[in-house]
């Protein structure tokens, strides 16, 4: 009898239960060791969750960076009138001015740690019905007062926020809305004559009036030149120069410049302050107010040096020394005297140039 030999791939057999002989292909055997097909697919389980953990945590560092790049606004309420006016909307959350301040700076100071720029617009709650008025918002939502927000900021003054804290940043708020309003108002004065210091030379009349159609930027030019000269007779140092002038219906307007100029280089200016001092200025010229302007100039080891102006026929004409002093000490509401200020010399006003382009 011949006795065969096992093909390379035949099956051994083992018994079952049932007694019967299966072929066994080594899934059953104990001692094959752990099953790497299983293993394999729960590797590649881990591998796919953590590549959508990686996925995610990409989205929100981009999330992140594309906010550092989004500047943030906030209206913020001042006082506590404009406040009280607030209450009266019931989305408005809060009751309690000293409390909504002092989450406006923690806003303030988590909206600086998430981007890269914020600034401060003041919110007016008359201004900001007036605005849902004439667009057909409703006042009572913070939506519409979001876009007022927006629409403050592009259009009106606002302040950087660097960390400092509100009782830095509200003044400094509340001056430069001052200023801004005031600005508002003079070129609405000149623009009133004509063509104001916002229209240039090629923008043609409004319809013409005849000569009046130039007076308002006639007036802006001389006022320009009368500052640039006021600039260079004040030499180098520190400059702080006020101008004060009637304007209509008992309306005061007050401009105030702060300038250095180096020894070898010009001045150095504010361009915001700068033309609201000019715009102020013209309006004095335009309107030939009795106006004037003094000027401050500091210097280091030096006293500091006043000098002063009058408005007349819408010229600059130089006070004298003596004009000067009684100016400075004497009180405006009393007509008392006052003490002259100690370290401080008292001069004639120099010649203007108003020639200057």
């Amino acid at each position: 009898m011949q006795h065969g030999k096992h093909e390379p791939t035949a099956r051994t057999t083992i018994r079952g239960r049932d007694g019967a002989p299966r072929a066994d292909d080594g899934r059953n055997r104990a001692d094959d060791g752990p099953d790497r097909t299983a293993a394999h697919s729960r590797s590649g389980q881990h591998e796919h969750a953590r590549g959508r953990v990686r996925a995610r945590r990409g989205r929100r560092e981009r999330h992140r960076a594309l906010r550092r790049d989004v500047p943030a606004v906030v209206g913020l309420l001042a006082d506590d009138e404009d406040f009280a006016v607030m209450r009266r909307y019931p989305t408005f959350a809060f009751d309690d001015h000293p409390d909504y301040l002092r989450h406006a700076e923690g806003l303030l100071k988590a909206l600086a740690a998430q981007c890269g720029h914020t600034t401060v617009a003041l919110f007016d709650p008359e201004e900001f019905a007036h605005y849902c008025r004439e667009t057909g918002l409703d006042p009572d939502s913070s939506a519409s007062r979001s876009r007022y927000t927006a629409e403050v900021a592009a259009t009106g003054p606002t302040v950087a926020y660097t960390g400092q804290p509100l009782d830095e940043l509200v003044p400094l708020l509340l001056d430069r809305t001052a200023r801004h309003a005031t600005w508002q108002y003079a070129t609405s004065l000149l623009d009133a004559l004509g063509s104001g210091p916002d229209r240039g030379p090629d923008r043609g009349p409004d319809r013409g009036e005849g000569r009046g159609e130039d007076a308002g930027r006639s007036a802006f030019r001389r006022a320009s030149g009368l500052l640039a000269g006021l600039l260079d007779g004040a030499g180098p140092g520190t400059h702080h120069l006020v101008c004060s002038v009637p304007a209509e219906e008992g309306e005061q307007l007050l401009a105030v410049l702060h300038t250095t100029r180096p020894a070898d280089a010009p001045a150095v200016l504010d361009s915001f302050e700068a033309a609201e001092f000019t715009a102020v200025l013209a309006v004095g010229v335009a309107l030939e107010s009795p106006g004037g302007v003094v000027l401050r100039t500091s210097g280091p080891g030096i006293p500091d040096r006043l000098h002063g102006w009058r408005l007349h026929g819408g010229r600059l004409l130089a006070l004298t020394e003596a004009e000067v002093f009684s100016a400075y000490c004497t009180d405006a509401g009393t007509g008392e005297p006052l003490s002259p200020e100690p370290g401080v010399e008292y001069r004639a006003g120099f010649d203007v140039d108003g020639e200057h382009p």
